[in-house]
């Protein structure tokens, strides 16, 4: 797994964790979730992504 990707996991974990705290501290726990499951989203896309390169390399390599 390339570290970069890693970081950027990382990154969006602490943008949307910091944005999740400060919209429930306004009280605005609604938009808090809406955040915390567009980052999980985004980082699902990023995984499907790389599980699907990993797929089809192990195609590859076994000629199927």
């Amino acid at each position: 797994m390339d570290v970069d990707l890693i970081f950027k996991i990382a990154a969006i974990g602490i943008i949307v964790a910091v944005l999740s705290q400060v919209l429930i501290r306004s009280g605005r726990e609604e938009q808090a979730m809406m955040t915390t499951l567009a980052g999980l989203i985004v980082v699902l896309m990023m995984l499907v992504k790389e599980i699907d390169m990993l797929f089809r390399t192990v195609k590859s390599i076994f000629g199927l």
